[in-house]
């Protein structure tokens, strides 16, 4: 998990706008589910992706999903129009999501996220009725669990601030 929050601390200080999204984004809204890798959601760019590549260079960043493994630092071109990438680094997995099924793109999702701070730099997650929503909507069976969780969780924070239990968050 400490490489995790180095590879969060590494995107904050290059400067790249992003929203920390799903397992990760689950344990830091409270959840006691434990996840191996990093995903967040940006919009995919060619500013965007020439600051991952500078900010992940040192970190061997491949492509999980190619036989061949190919470099990001390389693959894809430029201006190569990327939907998601999904890579592993020296600190491991690294996701990027430009829509989050049953929520919807960055913008969306950066309007709805909270501010905070790991390692002492400030990052973006996204709201836990947001991550609830892309869970559910994922729908494969750790998805579920850890909705279920996250919706009981939140439905103790709504009790605890005098809300009704369904209500809005």
């Amino acid at each position: 998990m400490h490489n995790l929050n180095r590879l969060l601390q590494r995107l904050a200080t290059a400067g790249i706008d992003f929203v920390i999204v799903g397992g990760f984004a689950g344990v830091l809204h409270g959840s006691s589910l434990v996840t191996r890798d990093l995903d967040v959601c940006m919009v995919l760019d060619e500013e965007n992706i020439a600051k991952l590549r500078e900010a992940l260079a040192d970190l061997n960043p491949v492509h999980r999903f190619t036989a061949a493994r190919l470099p990001f630092g390389t693959e894809p071109p430029s201006g190569t129009k990327l939907n998601n990438l999904y890579l592993e680094t020296a600190w491991g997995a690294f996701d990027v999501i430009t829509v989050m099924k049953g929520v919807g793109d960055f913008e969306r999702i950066k309007a709805n996220a909270m501010d905070i701070e790991i390692m002492g730099v400030r990052c973006r997650l996204i709201a836990l009725d947001d991550l609830i929503a892309v869970k559910e909507a994922v729908g494969r069976p750790k998805d579920l669990l850890a909705a279920a969780e996250l919706r009981a969780m939140h439905s103790i924070q709504n009790q605890e601030k005098g809300r009704p239990e369904n209500g809005p968050a």
